[in-house]
């Protein structure tokens, strides 16, 4: 019988090892191309890839140091992650230079770069080029080592010296903010690993032997967390795939559910609607998916009519609703904070939308019409999640909606040479009870008989089709589109169009004479939306160009985007143009 390490281990080094003496020739990952081909990879082939690289690793002095990753999803970024852990290297995935979105993507790359000073970067071939150019251009030519993963390192597994790890050494940087010039490094331990992994093991109720499938990045929490590190913690074959794969052909990832017979997997919300809408009644008659007994939903707003389209679409799929696992966390908490109980049906509550939006929790009957929205719980609240008035500090009644404070095993130990944001963001404690420390989530919401749903944002963040967008980035953006555009007078915000963010933008013009004609106007829509499309990669679903002081600003000049929002869905605004 296979003994189970994961409670007793001190480290996620500990966890591979471990399978690769008890079960060597279990699959732990599968790599799938476009082709449909797969790369299998048994925990000894990565125990004895990682012991390789992390022996390369220590030559080249990295250990203790941070190491930038740059792959795409497969083999040799899976191969350079563990080399890390086993070297005692401090792992730094980063999203990739992209061929349709190189600038943001570089540009992104170089923040890091700066953030997190790494002595290292790992680099797949085809991004060398970019990788060489950074360098140059932010002059970091002598300090910054850019290497291939080479297939052979010249190094035995022999020479692999085993680096004493605490449960509190560092194993990763978990980038935030995936559209921001500012990203920030959320510093996870060995500990916080372990911890998470366990939480979403027991929540999901996984068992070794089972299977996930996956699309998601694995630069982020949720691909990186959930589709690469839980599968190992928990004994599971990972079939990883190319987001890019799935979002050419959406069906790709229901198939290979269906043939993998998963039991795992998941996404955001705007997954499930794109399923819906792209695959057809074709492609389903060759789908089985009466395997998929968790269907996790998480990393943007969890919309009741996605899960609603979703269920009956793929009914005849062998699909049933109650796979749904509607989920909540962040990569300030490793990754999950809650999920839906397993056998626990998916909870749905109808609001009255004028009370939510002032802070208060009133039910209405799902037969009201009108002033009424839906909102999905997204799993039981331990004693570890607090609603927390963001104003007072002091705890919130079941019928208020506050701010979600967080404590526990799983949360980071802040970000990486960000000491006062540290601070303010995971040193929060309540006035009324003295409890603490907490992380602030910057999150909105409520608990209700036990469950935790999620409202709304605190922090201006947009989230549009799994992505997330600081406003000020865009509007700076905006800005810089036309010369008829006032600076410092432009808001970006999202209004919900069948179910799903879109991107608004408003913006004041100049008053200059013999500006801001018809053709103009049309002009500086394009503008708008082409500068905002190639920098921040997202569609700006309406442009509101208005009048010389429309823009609502408190007292101080700081742009109200809660009013910008407001008036533009009562039709307040004052409008110049069509």
């Amino acid at each position: 019988m296979i003994s189970n390490p994961s409670t007793r281990s001190s480290s996620f080094t500990e966890i591979i090892r471990h399978r690769s003496t008890e079960e060597p020739d279990a699959l732990v990952y599968t790599f799938l191309t476009r082709g449909d081909e797969t790369v299998p990879v048994t925990c000894a082939e990565l125990d004895h890839r990682a012991r390789t690289i992390a022996a390369w690793l220590q030559q080249l002095g990295v250990s203790g140091e941070r190491v930038l990753l740059v792959y795409p999803q497969g083999l040799d970024f899976v191969s350079a992650l563990y080399g890390c852990l086993y070297a005692g290297a401090i792992a730094v995935p980063a999203y990739p230079p992209h061929t349709t979105q190189t600038a943001r993507t570089i540009s992104r790359l170089a923040t890091i770069i700066g953030d997190a000073s790494p002595s290292l970067a790992l680099v797949a071939p085809e991004f060398a080029g970019a990788m060489e150019g950074l360098r140059r251009t932010i002059g970091r030519e002598r300090s910054l080592r850019c290497l291939p993963l080479p297939e052979d390192t010249g190094c035995s597994e022999k020479e692999w010296k085993p680096v004493r790890v605490r449960p509190s050494d560092v194993v990763l940087l978990q980038y935030t903010s995936g559209s921001t010039a500012d990203p920030k490094g959320v510093i996870i331990t060995h500990s916080n690993l372990l911890s998470n992994c366990e939480h979403m093991k027991r929540a999901y109720g996984l068992q070794r032997g089972q299977c996930c499938v996956s699309w998601l990045p694995p630069f982020h929490d949720m691909g990186l967390i959930g589709a690469t590190f839980l599968p190992a913690y928990s004994g599971l074959t990972a079939h990883l795939m190319s987001p890019f794969a799935f979002l050419q052909r959406p069906v790709r990832w229901l198939k290979h559910i269906s043939s993998f017979r998963a039991y795992i997997s998941g996404g955001p919300n705007f997954a499930y609607d794109l399923c819906v809408r792209r695959i057809s009644s074709e492609e389903k008659k060759h789908l089985d998916l009466s395997c998929w007994k968790v269907a996790f939903n998480g990393a943007e707003p969890v919309q009741p009519k996605t899960l609603e389209r979703f269920a009956a679409a793929f009914r005849e799929c062998g699909f049933s609703s109650d796979a749904f696992y509607p989920s909540y966390g962040l990569a300030e908490a490793t990754l999950m904070v809650s999920a839906a109980r397993q056998k626990v049906s998916t909870r749905v509550l109808t609001l009255s939308r004028s009370a939510l939006e002032n802070n208060r929790v009133e039910i209405k009957a799902e037969s009201d019409t009108g002033d009424i929205c839906c909102t999905v719980g997204c799993g039981e609240a331990g004693d570890n999640v607090a609603i927390v008035s963001p104003e007072t500090l002091t705890g919130c009644t079941e019928n208020q909606v506050g701010e979600i404070w967080v404590s526990g095993e799983s949360i980071a130990q802040g970000y990486w040479d960000r000491p006062e944001e540290t601070y303010s963001t995971f040193n929060a404690y309540r006035t009324d009870t003295g409890e603490g420390p907490f992380l602030r989530t910057g999150d909105l919401g409520f608990i209700k008989d036990g469950q935790l749903f999620v409202s709304g944002r605190l922090k201006d963040l947009l989230i549009i089709a799994g992505r997330n967008h600081y406003p000020n980035d865009i509007e700076t953006t905006v800005e810089k589109s036309h010369a008829s555009i006032r600076s410092g007078c432009c808001a970006a915000f999202t209004i919900v169009v069948e179910e799903e963010d879109r991107l608004v933008v408003a913006a004041e013009l100049d008053r200059r004479p013999g500006a801001n004609g018809s053709n103009d106007h049309v002009e500086v829509r394009l503008a708008i939306k082409g500068a905002v499309a190639e920098t921040h990669g997202v569609q700006v679903h309406a442009v509101a160009l208005l009048k010389h002081g429309s823009i609502p600003k408190t007292s101080s000049g700081k742009i109200q985007r809660r009013e910008c929002h407001g008036a533009f869905i009562r039709g307040e605004f004052n409008l110049i143009g069509d």
